[in-house]
Formats: C-alpha cells, structure tokens, sequence
C-alpha cells in the first residue's frame, strides 16, 4: 500500500521472490503508468518493474482477500491513510509496517499507530527496518533487513516472501527497538548533512554518527528495546547508509540546509518527496522528553528546522557543551 520510492521497491522484491503483488498508488494515473510501462518514473525512474506486479488506485481492489499487507505510506500519514482503508483487511491478515516514523501529537510508533486504528492484536503487526536505500535495492544489490513482529511464525513467513536472493531479511522479536532506530536515524542523517553542507569532513560525521547512535540507544532503552536490536541493521546498519549515501533523502535534504537554504525552499526542491527527518525531529524530541531523555543532536537538529537556529549556530552549541565521560 503505497508506490512511492520504497513501496514499489518491496513490490518488486516480493515479485522476485515468486510472489503475486497488488500495488496500491495513491494517483490513478501512476496505476496506469506501472501497469502499461513496468515503470515508475516519479520514484524509481530507471527501474524495470515485473511483471509479477498489479498497480491499482482502488484500495478494495488491492486488499481483497490478501493475508499480507505493508503498508509503505509516509508515517504522517499513516492514520489517514488507515482509517480510509480500515474494514477491507482480511480477518487475521498480516499488518507489516514499512514506515519510519513518530506520529505527531500521539508520540506513538507506526505499529502502535496500526493497532490502534485497526484494533488487530499487536501480534497480526510487523515492522521492516533497516539499511534499505531503495534505489540500490531495486538494482538488485545485495542487501539486508529486519522483520521484527512479536509472533515469530508471522516473521519468518513474511521473510520468506521477501527472500529474493540478493534481499536477505532477518527476523527479530523486538518491534521497538527495530521502530526507534528507523525513526531517529532520519534525524541524525539530517545532522550528517548539514555538517557536510557546511564544509566539516568525515571526522566530523563519524563523530554525528557515534554520537547519534548513543542517543538512539538511550531512548530505546527507555521505552524497552533491546541494545544488541540498535547495535544491529536496524540500528547502526541503517544509520550508517542514511547518514553517508548521497541517495539518502535526509542527507542531502541536510546538506541544502547547510549550505544556506530555507526549509521551505530545500522542500520545493524535494518535489513532493518526503522527507521523514524533518517531522520525526520534533516527535522524536517530545518523546524523549517524556522519558526524560536527553538528546543534544536531535534537539540541534529541530531548532534548525523549526526554530530558526542557523546550521554555525547549531555546531557551536554542541560543541559548546559541558565534557563529560563518553
């Protein structure tokens, strides 16, 4: 359910693997183009798609009687989305999470999210997480995920379906840390950028890097995840290809900050292509702070975006902070 970047990337892989794909795009127009084409230019241009993929802007047609669905919708607009589509799912289907994010207001993670509209057990929903560009992977470069879903059985079966050779998913039980990790990593990408924008090197960047990932581990400790989940390729796997490639929508949207742009002009320029960071900074904070949580870069980062804090400024304070022990 989705066809931007990554939701027609997992439509493809799960073609490759031998599956029978429905893919539901938001534009009737984007339908016909996949459909006629094997092609979707506004997000994968380039990219041949199989012919093993159904795209349609019905969400009935996509959904009737399908037992898997993921769901690759942006994270804000997840509840929107569900409460539109909510009563076509199948009666024990299974409810995957491609999303990367922290709803606004809610302060909840997307699988909470899907629990709450669709009222399914959390058991029914799994999330997939990790160092997962979606360019590269349809290029059918070697990459690996995780699905983390409390019922194993539900894990490997959808690991099984995205099994496509050069994809190798692995199964975790712990939802949380895999969701906190996808979640604010965007926000460090963020900060790499606007390092990168303003001319710093890789000192610097690895320093954005080390330091984030302390904060990702804190917050997800306090909510329940496990370490080892964050030390992973949910954790450090995909904040390292977040943070370092120039395909990576955070970074590069950091870098236009860095070198000078406004918000609003770094987002014309995106063209309709979301980037997570820049809302996931605030709900990422708030929810920190109500855990009491201390997160300096994930703060620096929102008062550029959102207070008007120049990207020198930013720097200066966080180096400007009392030492202490790492």
């Amino acid at each position: 359910m989705g066809a931007g970047a990554w939701g027609s990337a997992l439509a493809k892989l799960l073609a490759d693997a031998g599956g029978e794909v429905r893919l539901w795009a938001r534009r009737p127009e984007l339908a016909t183009e996949i459909n006629t084409t094997r092609h979707n230019p506004d997000y994968l241009p380039g990219a041949a798609l199989p012919a093993g993929i159904t795209a349609t802007p019905d969400p009935q047609e996509a959904l009737s009687g399908v037992t898997t669905v993921l769901l690759a919708v942006p994270a804000q607009t997840m509840r929107s989305n569900l409460e539109q589509w909510n009563g076509l799912f199948a009666a024990g289907a299974t409810l995957v999470s491609a999303a990367k994010g922290i709803e606004l207001g809610t302060l909840m993670r997307m699988s909470q999210v899907i629990v709450d509209v669709t009222g399914v057990d959390s058991s029914q929903v799994a999330v997939i997480s990790g160092p997962n560009l979606a360019s590269e992977i349809t290029a059918g470069q070697p990459a690996a995920t995780v699905i983390a879903c409390s019922d194993s059985g539900r894990a490997v079966a959808v690991q099984r379906m995205l099994n496509a050779g050069y994809f190798r998913p692995y199964t975790n039980a712990d939802v949380i840390g895999t969701e906190i990790g996808g979640a604010c990593k965007n926000v460090i990408a963020l900060a790499c950028g606007m390092a990168a924008g303003v001319g710093l090197g890789e000192n610097t960047a690895a320093a954005i890097i080390t330091r984030g990932l302390a904060e990702i581990m804190r917050l997800g400790m306090a909510l329940g995840a496990k370490g080892a989940t964050l030390a992973g390729l949910a954790g450090v796997g995909d904040l390292v290809a977040t943070c370092t490639s120039p395909r990576s929508r955070n970074r590069t949207f950091g870098e236009s900050l860095g070198r000078g742009a406004t918000l609003e002009s770094a987002m014309r320029a995106r063209d309709g292509h979301v980037v997570e960071g820049v809302t996931s900074c605030e709900s990422v904070l708030a929810l920190a702070s109500s855990y009491d949580v201390e997160m300096p870069l994930t703060e620096a980062v929102h008062r550029v975006c959102h207070k008007g804090l120049s990207v020198d400024q930013a720097m200066a304070l966080l180096l400007g902070r009392s030492t202490k022990p790492e």
